[in-house]
């Protein structure tokens, strides 16, 4: 398997936005963010899939590669298109 199709995103769904950046790095936590992120947009064998690839990765920036596979790292500090919907 080539490195390019190796770090693909899922094609099964359009990724999804998951503010990791200013969060507590532990990867614990990033990896439940990200699992409840993707069980949210309706992607629980994702998460599954994902969380069990991540915690058989071999370092810290593996598993956040792996992360990055299934949804798209944003930051904490910027809003979320449902967060400005909620507010008109």
């Amino acid at each position: 398997m080539s490195n390019e199709n190796k770090h693909a995103k899922p094609a099964s769904r359009a990724p999804v936005d998951c503010p990791l950046i200013g969060e507590n790095g532990n990867i614990y936590n990033l990896v439940g963010i990200a699992a409840k992120t993707l069980k949210r947009n309706g992607m629980s064998t994702e998460a599954t899939e994902m969380t069990e690839k991540v915690f058989g990765s071999g370092s810290y920036e593996e598993a956040l590669s792996i992360i990055g596979e299934y949804v798209n790292i944003t930051s904490v500090d910027e809003p979320s298109e449902d967060m400005d919907m909620g507010m008109r």
